[in-house]
Formats: C-alpha cells, structure tokens, sequence
C-alpha cells in the first residue's frame, strides 16, 4: 500500500522588490500606475515588447536627467544673471567712488604763470607802443569783452556752454580711448574743461589727469557763474604770436584793444583757438589765411544759425586783414621808449623793473607816437659813412614848462644797438652851450647842465626852460599808471624857475652862426645850429628849435672802433651829405607835423 502523502507547510507569498502582496505585476495599491502629474499612462496594460524597456518609474534618478541644451540654457541664464550682479555692484562701486571723489576734490589756484601778466605801454593818446613781462597777457574784464565776441568763441568752441555741467562725456570717452590706445590727441573738451586745464591744471596727458579735469570742471561749473569761467578762459587761451587772452591777441592780430574788436575780427580770433600754432601765420602765409578763412566762414554761420548775429551781420561780414607776422619784439626804436618809460615806472612805484614786468599794469606814456615814427622814416633817409665811421642821431622834442618828453630817438635798431644815445650817450656840446653859460644878469642858469658833453635828453630840457621864460621843468616820461582798472600813479611836473622872467629868451641871442626863423612852414619862434669841431669838419652838430608848444633838439655825432677791442672813439662827421643840413631839415619836417 502506497504510503499516502501529505502536504507539507505552504510558504507565505514573499513580496517581490516593488511589489506589495496582492498585487499583480505593474499594478500599486491595485490601481493602475500613473504618470508624474497624476495623468493617465499612455500605454496602460500594454506589454513591453522584444527590445523596449518600460518606463522608470517616477522619482527614479533616470527620471531626473534634464536634456543637455536646457542645461545650457538653464546656465547661461545663471551665468548672465551673475554677471548682470557683478556689473551693477561694480557700477555702484564706481559712482560711489565718484561721488566720493567729488566730494573730496577741491577747486586749486590758478597756475603761477596763468596770473603772471605783462605791462602794457601805450603813447600819450592811449594807441599800443609795446609790452614788457615773461608773458603776452593782460586781463580784461568780461564787460570790455563784446557780446559777439563771446558768442563767436562759444560758437567755435562749445555751442551748449550756456546750459551743459561743465564736462563733454563723448570727449571724455575720446580722450580716455587716446590716451590707452597711443591715438592722437583728442579734442572737444568744453570750455570749462579747457580752462581747468590751462589754469588750474599741469598740461600732463594721462588718464588721471584727465579725471580730475572733469571732477575740477563739474564741481567748477556748480560753484561759479558761467560769466566767472569764460571770462576766465577768454583771459588765459593761447592765440598764438606769444599771446595768451583775448586782450593781447587783439593787439598782435589786429592793433586794438578787445572792446574794439569787430564781429569778424571777433570770429577770426575764435577760429583761431583750435590751432593757434598755425593759424597765426595768417596774414603773412597765403595758404594759412584761406584755410582760417573757411573757418571764419563756418564761426559766423553758426552765430546766424543760433541767432547771435543777424542775416544782414552775417551777409555784411568780410575777412579782415591781419597785422603781419612775425614782427619782432625788440626790433625798430620803440623799445628804446619803452626802456626808458620802465625804468621811471619802476621808480614811482617803489618796485624792480621785473615786478613791474609780471605785475599787469597799463603804463600811458607821454610820447607822440605819430611824431616819433616821423622821426625814425626822416632818420632813414641820412646815408651811412665810409671807412667804418658810425653816424648817429639822437632826437629830442620836450613840452616847455611841462617837461613832458614827447619825441626821444635814440637809435633805429634795439636788436643791433640797445644803447640809447638820447638818453645815455654823451655828445660833445661845443657851441651849443654858449646860449646857456652864466651870464652877467644877475642869477646863474642854475639847473642847466655845466658838462661839455651833456646828453640829448639834459641839453633838450635846458633849452626847454628857455622856451617856458626861465621855468625849468624836469623831464618825465610816464603820465599814467593804472592796475585792474585803477590809477595807481599820475604825474605831476617839477617845475621851479631857473631865470629871471622875461630874461630867458634873451639868453639864446649871441649864438655863432645865428639866431633865425626855420625856413619851413608854420616854423618855430626859434631856431640854430651849432657844434663841435672847428672849420669845415665837425665831430658833432646840434638843431635847436623852439616855441612855446615843443623845444626839439637833433644832435649828429659820429665814432669808429678804438684800438681796444670793443670800443669807441670819437670821428669826423662827413662833409656829404652836409650834417648841418640834415638836421635842420630835420627839425623843420618834424616841426612842421605838430598838431
């Protein structure tokens, strides 16, 4: 008999990985699966055939990759908003520093030579006669400075002066990208930019000189008028011909002062400013003066384009005519006038000659600029001698009873001879000193020079008192001195009698050779000849004449080298032409062009 089997303990069901008891394959919690969002499988209940997987299962890691171009563009959107952070914090930071920066900037005094001014001198009506100073510069008053004048130069220079801060951005961008890349210069600065940089500022190119222009120019333009900054600038732009304000470029253009200035001479001296260096040939170079021209041209149309002048201003304009260039600034005799007017400026004010040079002040002469040029072309007509003989000619004219010298040539040429020989050189008097020894009429000529060999300047002013009936006046030579705009000197004559009145005249009677009337129109009350030298040949010869208006004195002496290296000795005057002649004819054409 079979032996009966029985069953065995039955094995609990055990739970596959993923599965709970109860449930088939592929299902959980006996639902169907769903996908992530609660969203019904697109392929439920379908069995996966040969080579395909089925779907991994929410919350998987396989379920997690992003696809690689999201990623990237996920991090580029990350990379962008960082940097987008970074340049914001950096710009922060930058304005930041900036606000500090102009916070912190202080405005500095002008440059030392920026207020270093020349000495103007002038003639006894005010027309220019020359400078003295390290500098060709003089302020002016933005007052004295025309409307169009201002308006030409903001024109050519910087058209939103009026209303901008003070700084061009773009010029600053320009500059900047110049000075790291090696390029040439950059222009466009505003011209409070410029004025920073030529007054307050060292003309260095670098970039930190450059921000600090534009800090100076903003912080400039929020504390001073903008009146306060072109007047300023008008006062320290270089023109070129050495002059630095629009004060002395008027002058070395055209022979005015700036109140004088016309709209085109106005427009010219604004176009000028871009390249001075080369413009200032304008005049003299033919090239230069039409390409100025254009410019000229293109200043003036952006005054009518903006109102400053009107159609008819701007249609009437024409091209003015410039002085020519170069001229010397020691060349002619002028120099030797202002030589001797700076050295009594000086002394009136109780100053060196160099203080006065640097100071700014406006010396009025008492030369007759018109009479002294017709000195100097009367002069040029009188031929050289031979045999190394050296002819020279002193003129002094002095208003009698004034002192006032009015005519002082001492030579024709400073840059050749700077020795003044009216003033410093000794002349052999000879006869012309017998009208002024001591007569027997009771008082001595006291006050008169007593050397045989007195200077032009001292016989002039001798026979002046004659002229003035005894009444010696001490010669002076500088009237007026002004300094920003005020008198800080004004002359006064020394005078003081010499002769008895109504004896004076009668001390030139018994002059060898005669007392006459000049043989010329309108001649003066007197008029003689004498010198030095006995018979045909003379070492000197002096023309007096004289009236109550002008005693005027032409002196002719002539001297060669000496033995010694770099001396002189005393010569004979040539017979031809006759020096007697010449200086009475002289005196009797310069007579006749008094007012």
């Amino acid at each position: 008999m079979t032996p009966e089997l029985k069953e065995g303990p039955k094995e609990e069901p055990r739970e596959k990985p993923g599965e709970k008891l109860g449930e088939k394959p592929g299902e959980k919690g006996g639902k169907e699966p769903r996908e992530e969002g609660g969203k019904e499988p697109r392929e439920a209940g379908r069995k996966a055939g040969p080579g395909t997987a089925f779907k991994t299962a929410p919350g998987s890691a396989r379920s997690r990759r992003v696809p690689l171009r999201v990623r990237l563009r996920r991090n580029r959107g990350r990379i962008a908003r960082r940097l987008l952070a970074a340049f914001l914090l950096l710009l922060a930071l930058l304005v930041g520093a900036v606000v500090v920066a102009y916070q912190l900037t202080v405005i500095p005094e002008p440059h030392p030579d920026t207020v270093v001014q020349s000495t103007v001198f002038l003639d006894e009506k005010g027309a220019y006669l020359g400078r003295r100073g390290p500098v060709d510069r003089q302020e002016v008053p933005l007052s004295q400075v025309p409307r169009y004048v201002q308006d030409a130069v903001i024109a050519a220079e910087n058209r939103s002066f009026r209303t901008d801060s003070g700084v061009s951005p773009k010029a600053l961008v320009r500059a900047v990208g110049a000075a790291l890349t090696g390029g040439e210069r950059q222009g466009g600065s505003t011209i409070t930019q410029q004025y920073v940089k030529n007054a307050l500022l060292s003309p260095e190119r670098t970039l930190s000189r450059k921000a600090r222009e534009a800090l100076i120019a903003l912080k400039l333009d929020r504390t001073r008028s903008k009146n306060e900054i072109l007047e300023g600038y008008l006062n320290t732009v270089y023109f070129g011909r050495g002059a630095a304000g629009i004060q002395s470029a008027a002058r070395n253009y055209f022979d005015v002062d700036t109140k004088d200035l016309t709209v085109s001479q106005g427009a010219a001296l604004a176009a000028i400013i871009n390249l001075p260096s080369y413009y200032e040939k304008a005049g003299s170079d033919p090239k230069v003066t039409a390409t100025l021209q254009r410019r000229w041209e293109w200043v003036l149309d952006a005054m009518a384009a903006s109102g400053d002048i009107t159609a008819k201003q701007r249609a009437e304009a024409r091209f003015p005519a410039f002085r020519f260039y170069p001229p010397g600034a020691t060349d002619g005799q002028r120099q030797y006038l202002i030589d001797v007017a700076a050295k009594e400026a000086a002394q009136r004010l109780g100053i060196s000659e160099d203080e006065l040079a640097r100071g700014g002040y406006t010396v009025r002469t008492t030369f007759d600029l018109p009479l002294q040029d017709s000195t100097a072309e009367q002069v040029k007509s009188l031929k050289s001698a031979k045999g190394g003989v050296r002819l020279h000619t002193a003129v002094v004219g002095i208003e009698p009873g004034d002192g006032a010298v009015r005519v002082l040539y001492g030579g024709s040429d400073y840059a050749r001879q700077p020795f003044n020989d009216a003033v410093s050189g000794a002349v052999e008097a000879g006869e012309a000193m017998t009208p002024l020894a001591d007569r027997p009429f009771g008082a001595p000529l006291t006050g008169f020079p007593k050397t045989a060999a007195p200077t032009p300047l001292k016989l002039t002013s001798a026979y002046a008192a004659v002229a003035a009936d005894g009444v010696y006046a001490a010669p002076y030579t500088v009237d007026r001195i002004t300094h920003d705009g005020r008198t800080v000197y004004s002359a006064h004559p020394d005078r003081h009698r010499v002769l008895p009145e109504g004896t004076a005249r009668a001390t030139a009677a018994p002059v060898p050779g005669g007392l006459r009337a000049a043989p010329s129109a309108g001649p003066p009350a007197h008029l003689f000849t004498a010198g030095a030298g006995g018979g045909i040949t003379r070492r000197t010869v002096w023309t007096v004449a004289y009236d109550d208006r002008l005693t005027l004195t032409v002196a002719l002496f002539a001297d060669k080298p000496g033995e010694k290296k770099g001396t002189t000795v005393p010569a004979q005057l040539p017979t031809s032409p006759s020096p007697t002649r010449f200086a009475e004819q002289t005196a009797t054409q310069l007579w006749g062009r008094l007012r």
